[in-house]
């Protein structure tokens, strides 16, 4: 009797074993890998390459934090150079030839007004610790502990930068409107939007009966990035300075995601010319490797030895790594070059929402772009003196529109209240042909999207 072969077992991809053990290893907390479950080993500019042999055009930039892309040869020059030199690679907050020269560097982009008077905290290795720090700082200085924060921001993950951040509950924070082109609070939009919130600050602040203590400090981005790519106008900016300085509040500008070169200029707060008391910095000003610090007026250095500290504190790595890159966005005009190529980005998109209703917005600063994507036949619009009418979100649409980029080789993220705005966060090395092959890209998935009918399942009824 003759005996049958077994036919061969056709094992999984590697990948796939790696992505099915990290489902079950790690918390029900990450985020990243459940939307975008790919493999890198490789990556270089603004290529990924995957486990699987695919590439990918990499619009997330590890969160913003990678402004010079990955693995640019003078960042990683500057890693060689410290290990090579026998340097120590941790001094918790010792003074080094590698942090001088950080600092140095740091302390020459800063605006002038600024970096004249300035002192440096270097905090733990995220950007959430260099938020606590702030408020730690402020709150010593001030001998206050209210805070001022806006809808829609976010801060960081910490039990204090949460409670500053838009999700928040029972805190010490009083809330105000950040004003909105698209979904103005006040239905007005534009100018008078931001008008309108100016006003409300100042009424709750200056009103004896609003039940707002006087606050230590308030805390902005000068574009909301998590809360969907809202950017503010740089008129209500020097509004919010004029507000905080008359009535000697301090103004923390948090520039985690918006500094060195994001948004055109080399810190936001450039854009409206202002000069805040804290500036919170992180992500990039680490060339990839973890790095926090906060730079505030030196009046308000009033902290006791060790009144904020942190193990890791002392990355020369880290230190390494952020010098070559501020010095190399600098020397290259990089923080221009994104202004000028966001703005092309910005009118390509804008230009794509004629042939397609559900692109209800597009907007952002130089290389800090959002698309918030609507649904233009449910429910009743939302009102707005600038822009007429802005139907509802459409997050199952954003998230068909983030998996079809992903089948065409582009990494996208999202954001926004209801996650239904398509994040672009490039490298600021992007060249004109990717940045085409990016809005190529994303047009075709968004048609596929369009026509996916599982889009529509998912969403389910709208009112």
């Amino acid at each position: 009797m003759a005996v049958t072969e077994p036919a061969p077992v056709e094992l999984p991809p590697a990948h796939e074993g790696i992505l099915r053990r990290q489902a079950l290893r790690e918390s029900a907390a990450r985020t990243y890998a459940r939307s975008l479950p790919i493999v890198p080993v490789r990556a270089r500019g603004m290529t990924i390459e995957g486990a699987d042999g695919r590439r990918y055009l990499d619009c997330l930039s590890g969160a913003g934090t990678l402004a010079l892309g990955h693995n640019h040869p003078v960042v990683l020059e500057a890693v060689r150079k410290v290990i090579d030199s026998g340097a120590p690679l941790h001094v918790l907050d010792l003074a080094t030839p590698v942090k001088d020269a950080f600092t140095t560097e740091l302390f020459s982009t800063l605006p002038r007004e600024f970096a004249d008077n300035a002192r440096i905290q270097f905090c733990g290795p995220a950007g959430t610790d260099a938020v606590e720090a702030a408020f730690k700082l402020v709150r010593a200085a001030t001998g206050r502990s209210e805070l001022l924060a806006f809808t829609g921001a976010y801060h960081g993950m910490t039990a204090g930068a949460l409670a500053a951040s838009g999700g928040a509950t029972d805190v010490r924070v009083t809330r105000l409107p950040f004003p909105h082109r698209y979904r103005c609070p006040f239905g007005a939009g534009g100018e008078r939007g931001a008008d309108i919130a100016a006003r409300w600050t100042e009424y709750l602040l200056d009103d004896p009966k609003s039940g707002v203590p006087e606050p230590a400090a308030m805390i902005l981005e000068p574009v909301q990035g998590e809360g969907g790519v809202n950017p503010a106008p740089d008129g209500w900016m020097r509004r919010m300075r004029e507000i905080t300085r008359e009535r000697s509040i301090a103004l923390i500008a948090d520039e985690v995601q918006t500094g060195v070169g994001r948004t055109g200029t080399f810190w936001a707060v450039e854009h409206s010319g202002i000069v805040p008391d804290v500036m919170v910095l992180s992500k990039a000003i680490g060339g990839s490797l973890p790095l926090a610090v906060i730079v505030y007026r030196s009046e308000l250095d009033l902290w006791q030895p060790g009144a904020h500290a942190g193990t890791f504190r002392g990355n020369q790595l880290a230190m390494a790594a952020g010098a070559a890159t501020l010095a190399y966005v600098r020397e290259n005009r990089l923080a221009e070059r994104a202004g000028t190529l966001g703005a092309r980005m910005l009118a390509a998109l804008q230009a794509l929402s004629a042939d397609h209703p559900s692109i209800g917005d597009v907007r952002g600063r130089g290389l800090m772009i959002g698309i918030e994507l609507v649904d233009p036949e449910a429910g009743p619009p939302t009102v707005t003196a600038e822009n007429g009418s802005a139907p509802p979100p459409d997050p199952a649409l954003a998230t068909a529109v983030q998996q079809e980029c992903l089948r065409r080789g582009l990494i996208v993220e999202l954001g926004g209240r209801h996650g239904a705005v398509v994040r672009l966060l490039p490298p600021l090395t992007l060249t004109d042909e990717q940045a085409t092959a990016v809005v190529d890209r994303l047009a075709d998935a968004l048609r596929a999207a369009e026509r996916s009918p599982y889009c529509r399942a998912a969403a389910g009824p709208t009112r």
